[in-house]
């Protein structure tokens, strides 16, 4: 009989709920994140098995382990075929040292593989109920035009989209504030920090509760249950895989993941615990270094504001995500960065490899990586490949060892990094010609939650 996982919130002070009410919520009542209350595993066999199976069958086998009772198999089938209708390209750049190019959907970003599910998702649950959502989301870049694409013009959803008007680029920009109709966009004069903080507040404001508030960047899990399925989907194509019916090993992987607020590490997470063979997970930042530091002195300390990089999504002083990794490693952490239980540090340390990248040497990366591969990379790829680069010396590892890095945006997003230091303007992809063209709409705002609060009432 299908089962369905129940999700609870890591500042345990909310009821247990199941997927779909979870991926409705966003945040849960006492403020915290959801976490599923166990996660459940793939045997060897069946993680065997997908190297034959599509990207969509992948993410429907996924999807199913946490929320199968939840929604029929042929719809779940159907909308995960219906989401994932591009290409995955895994670029090889020297031995088994691989870049997962996760920027052709349609708003060439990895945030679409999250985005397009769900969106379809969260249409399916709303239907059922016969409800409707205001989503509010917080973006230093690619989610706001990822979440603005996936809920564009759904009857069931309206979009309220906060970005800081000085950090991210025209393009970013304007793959928000051109579609319009249900989707509404505000520039706040401050940081993405203080972007995500006005939204989290509102959930817990009784006076918006009439609005039916909820989330769609990675503080919801309906974010991060998605964004395990690449790390299963580029394992399947790449790894050397051992003997089932002998027992021998399959082969591990290292996955580099180039974070901001976290989300796709914790991806990267949830398929190591459901069984993913993973040698070890590099967490890749830019100046905001505020893990790399945790795991070397055992604290916390946000950075505030955060610090403008070059890898413009990347610039998170407080990562939201934390807090699950925290809770999975045995610790507890609230909202605010307050670290009340401690995590296991020898665990994630033995887990996890991080580096800090400048943006001198994001520049010099993807200066090196063009000269000597012919491997374009943009600046949040470039700071994951450094990251590897690093690791490699550090760890003495070998040309034979598996090492994915990911690519969380197409280059042409940002051109004028590319332009500056390899002297090419990238070619746009298909879904982002003609965009500067378009006419725009957004509103501005000052970067405090009573601004914010009155735009929301006055929606």
């Amino acid at each position: 009989m299908a089962q369905s996982v129940q999700f609870y919130s890591t500042n345990h002070g909310s009821p247990r709920v199941n997927f779909g009410e979870a991926l409705l919520q966003g945040l849960a009542p006492d403020k915290g994140l959801y976490m599923p209350e166990y996660i459940p595993t793939f045997t060897v066999e069946e993680i065997q098995a997908f190297s034959s199976k599509t990207y969509a069958e992948i993410a429907c086998a996924v999807f199913s382990k946490f929320f199968a009772a939840d929604i029929p198999a042929d719809t779940l089938q159907t909308l995960c075929e219906d989401a994932y209708n591009f290409d995955i390209p895994l670029e090889n750049v020297c031995d088994r040292k691989y870049i997962m190019r996760l920027d052709q959907g349609p708003t060439a970003s990895f945030k679409d593989f999250a985005g397009r599910a769900m969106g379809r998702l969260m249409q399916y649950f709303l239907n059922q109920k016969g409800e409707h959502k205001l989503i509010l989301t917080a973006t230093s870049g690619d989610t706001g035009s990822a979440v603005a694409h996936a809920f564009y013009d759904l009857p069931t959803i309206r979009v309220a989209i906060l970005f800081p008007k000085d950090e991210v680029t025209l393009r970013q920009r304007k793959q928000m504030t051109t579609l319009q109709k249900n989707i509404h966009v505000v520039a706040i004069d401050g940081k993405f920090d203080d972007a995500q903080a006005m939204v989290k507040e509102a959930f817990s404001d009784a006076d918006l509760a009439h609005l039916q508030l909820t989330s769609a960047n990675s503080i919801n899990i309906g974010r991060l249950i998605p964004q395990a399925v690449y790390y299963f989907y580029a394992y399947s194509r790449l790894a050397k895989n051992g003997d089932a019916s002998t027992g021998s090993a399959t082969e591990k992987a290292t996955f580099c993941i180039p974070s901001g607020n976290f989300g796709d590490m914790m991806g990267c997470v949830i398929a190591r615990e459901m069984g993913l063979p993973i040698a070890k997970i590099l967490i890749a930042s830019n100046a905001n270094n505020e893990f790399e530091q945790m795991l070397k002195t055992q604290t916390y300390s946000k950075i505030e504001p955060s610090i403008d990089c070059l890898s413009s999504a990347m610039n998170v002083g407080h990562p939201s995500n934390l807090a699950r990794l925290v809770e999975l490693y045995g610790g507890n952490m609230d909202e605010k960065g307050a670290i009340l239980k401690q995590p296991d540090f020898a665990a994630m340390n033995r887990d996890f490899f991080a580096l800090s990248v400048s943006d001198d040497e994001t520049k010099q990366t993807i200066k090196n990586t063009w000269n000597t591969y012919k491997v374009m990379l943009e600046p949040h790829g470039a700071v994951g490949w450094k990251c590897v680069e690093d690791y490699i010396k550090t760890a003495q590892i070998s040309e034979n060892e598996l090492i994915i890095s990911l690519e969380t945006a197409h280059p042409a997003k940002f051109p004028d990094a590319i332009i500056e230091n390899i002297g090419i303007d990238p070619e746009l992809p298909a879904s982002l010609q003609g965009i500067e063209a378009k006419p725009e709409k957004f509103d501005t705002m000052e970067g405090n939650y009573a601004a914010f609060k009155r735009y929301l009432l006055n929606l």
